[in-house]
């Protein structure tokens, strides 16, 4: 047998075999690709957008297709109890979201915490005069007579509503969103001036600048509260492994941290972080996938 005719061979074996590992990786693909789509519903704060991307990245990398859709509280629910998304991995509970959960509790799976670890309250620099949330009415010219709120659908605002009621505080609760509040908050301490937000940990703000919670001795905001994974109902049946790994995903205050400062870098993309974040900690996504 001649020696071209021995390299012709393997050649000709070399590429049958590349073109079967071609195929297959392709048909691994498409087969990824038929799992289907996962719709997550989230709200804008920082900490959720984090966490949806997050799992997003996750679903994606084990072959879902991935939607996600930001909402108002109120609607992210109702997504969710509705059948239009699939689930949310931000739900505030036992005291933010309690209301909707009472609504809409038999139309959804609690999947159990995400994280553990969180807290709401009124925020002020570290160099504030104020201590308590009391000691806003003796400030409230300083304070411009108002409190800088985010959405009006959040349950932090309906409950920071309940503490101005309980101080009988003389003072405006305005709303707008999580970006014009860390950007008020960010203007009043480049200035060295008095000011009052609507708070919760974790939020990368507290990295950024020295602040604290107001005291809050009658407990409106209530203690720590975690935020859960909650599911629709039939999504189990519907899509296990999927189901299987938002019901594993669980990480930390200090993990979240991470990808919130990340996406606070000048032209940041979430999801781009998010995709850089779980290549980073493989060891920490492996302990989500379905076992």
């Amino acid at each position: 047998m001649s020696k071209q005719y021995t390299m012709m061979t393997r050649g000709i074996r070399t590429g049958a075999l590349m073109m079967a590992a071609t195929a297959a990786m392709a048909a691994g693909v498409a087969q990824a690709q038929d799992k289907g789509s996962v719709h997550l519903a989230y709200v804008e704060w920082s900490s959720e957008v984090a966490s949806t991307n997050v799992i997003r990245a996750v679903l994606e990398e084990q072959g879902y297709e991935v939607d996600m859709t930001a909402l108002s509280a109120a609607a992210m629910w109702q997504a969710v109890a509705s059948g239009d998304a699939d689930a949310m991995v931000a739900a505030w509970l036992p005291t933010t979201h309690q209301d909707y959960m009472d609504r809409v509790g038999d139309s959804v799976e609690d999947l159990g915490p995400n994280l553990d670890g969180t807290k709401l309250g009124l925020v002020v620099p570290e160099y504030s005069e104020l201590q308590a949330i009391g000691d806003i009415n003796d400030h409230a010219e300083e304070l411009n007579n108002q409190i800088i709120g985010i959405d009006p659908g959040a349950g932090l605002m309906g409950l920071t509503e309940e503490v101005i009621e309980a101080y009988d505080l003389d003072i405006d609760l305005r709303s707008g969103s999580g970006a014009t509040m860390t950007a008020a908050l960010s203007s009043a301490i480049n200035n060295e001036e008095e000011i009052v937000v609507t708070g919760w940990t974790p939020h990368w703000m507290f990295a950024r600048w020295d602040l604290r919670y107001l005291d809050d001795p009658e407990n409106v905001y209530g203690g720590a509260e975690q935020i859960h994974t909650v599911a629709r109902a039939g999504l189990k049946d519907d899509m296990p492994e999927a189901y299987a790994i938002l019901d594993n995903f669980e990480w930390t205050p200090e993990q979240m941290g991470e990808v919130m400062l990340m996406n606070q870098e000048k032209n940041a993309d979430p999801y781009e972080t998010a995709k850089q974040w779980v290549a980073e900690n493989q060891d920490v996504v492996k302990e989500w996938l379905a076992k």
